[in-house]
């Protein structure tokens, strides 16, 4: 079997972001791969203890995604100030006489540094082009723990767990792995909290994580942490506001002082995305459409909302609600150019994590999140068919079904994008339905 049937039987997916299979990228064939172990959400720990803890296995499924499509330099990205995991990769990459194919690159200790068009840049010194992909510039990006994925299915070990870090303004910051699906107030009372009637939980990091409507969900493949706040803070208030509250903030106050636009990443590695200009068209009720596309180039990574803009509004929401309306009717960005120069200012630009961090309130809560040894065993488990990018997962069990933990529970529809599911634990299937597949414990 190929690797690349592997990884698709494994169910690997992106585990840190919007889940595309890890399959399809091994279709391409590149000059570079690059490992996104650059973790710049604020509070998140994952990525960094994991390539602490389980260098070989990483930089091994590293290594062989690289050589699968034809690779000829893998370049693990980390940021520079975890000296510690920077160190055990360099020894582990000589020990495993690796160091003519891997090598680690260090990053700035900025954000977004994980947005993977930044991360190009930073480590290959290329611009991926507008509205496009990495392998546009011969590079495909997997994060660490899907490194860590791809060794497993070599192994033949489907990817039926998930690494969790609990932060924010709680007893006990941890970070977990947890069975997918999980239920997930069970894993959030890992925080030492038990009531949260006071507290708003984020879904992912503080910068591009929702506010959680409810904790009623279940762990999914994608989950990278949650950030657990009093519903007080002001980084609660600000991501709670409406998108509606928001448009009326942003047509009642924009001076057009550009700087969303002139500290936007994308903007700073080339590309013409200028969300003043979103901000101009919605205050003046601007019907170009031609005007509006560059709205399509946004990254969602919301530094303008909450760094960029000295008067606390909401570029990034004006960026959105164009770009909604241009994908409702079908309209498309389609760059002018094909090669793109990072512009000369970017250098002065770039946003120190720490800066970041004391913005958004976060100072006190920017502490370590040691990997716990905690071993969970939820008695129902909800694995949903669809928890990446693509079709959902067509269930091949019913309920009444007894299954084993690591058995697969899902397919991929034929000649869709899509990954497999395997069950978490074993048990009997209870519910077997479109969006998930309920399975109790024995």
């Amino acid at each position: 079997m190929s690797l690349l049937d592997m990884v698709r039987e494994a169910g690997v997916i992106g585990a840190g972001g919007a889940g595309f299979p890890t399959h399809a990228k091994l279709t391409s064939k590149s000059e570079y791969i690059l490992l996104n172990g650059a973790e710049c959400e604020p509070l998140l720990r994952v990525d960094q203890q994991l390539m602490e803890l389980f260098p070989d296995e990483i930089i091994k499924g590293f290594e062989a995604a690289g050589r699968y499509i034809g690779a000829g330099k893998a370049i693990l990205g980390v940021k520079g100030k975890h000296k510690r995991v920077i160190g055990i990769l360099k020894e582990r990459i000589a020990a495993l006489g690796l160091g003519d194919y891997v090598e680690v690159g260090e990053l700035p200790d900025i954000y977004p540094a994980g947005d993977e068009q930044v991360l190009v840049y930073e480590l290959t010194g290329r611009t991926v082009p507008e509205a496009g992909i990495p392998i546009q510039v011969g590079c495909v990006v997997i994060n660490s723990e899907t490194a860590l994925n791809i060794y497993n299915a070599m192994q033949g070990k489907p990817v039926t767990e998930k690494y969790i870090t609990l932060a924010g303004d709680i007893p006990n910051r941890i970070t977990v792995k947890v069975p997918v699906g999980t239920p997930i107030i069970d894993v959030l009372k890992l925080s030492g909290l038990e009531n949260f009637d006071g507290y708003a939980v984020i879904d992912g990091g503080p910068m591009m994580g929702p506010v959680m409507s409810s904790t009623d969900g279940y762990i999914t493949k994608k989950n990278k942490g949650f950030v657990i706040l009093k519903k007080n803070h002001h980084l609660i208030r600000k991501k709670s506001v409406t998108p509606e509250q928001a448009r009326r903030i942003n047509r009642a106050s924009c001076e057009q002082c550009r700087m969303c636009t002139d500290m936007c990443p994308r903007y700073l590695i080339g590309h013409d995305m200028q969300p003043h200009k979103m901000m101009r068209a919605l205050a003046y009720k601007l019907d170009s459409v031609e005007g509006q596309k560059t709205a399509m180039l946004c990254c969602q990574c919301n530094l303008c909302e909450l760094f960029s803009c000295p008067a606390g509004l909401y570029p990034r929401n004006a960026n959105m609600y164009f770009k909604e309306k241009l994908v409702q009717q079908n309209i498309r960005y389609k760059p002018e150019k094909t090669e793109f120069t990072a512009r000369k200012s970017r250098e002065h630009r770039l946003i120190p994590s720490k800066r970041l961090i004391a913005r958004l309130g976060l100072y006190a809560f920017d502490k370590p999140a040691p990997m716990s040894s905690v071993e969970m065993k939820p008695g129902l488990v909800c694995i949903a068919t669809r928890q990446h990018v693509g079709a959902p997962a067509v269930s091949t069990v019913t309920a009444g079904d007894h299954v084993q933990a690591g058995q697969l529970i899902g397919r991929i529809p034929e000649g869709s994008l899509g990954a497999t599911i395997h069950s978490s634990i074993s048990g009997t299937v209870v519910e077997s339905g479109n969006d998930y597949i309920a399975i109790r414990r024995d």
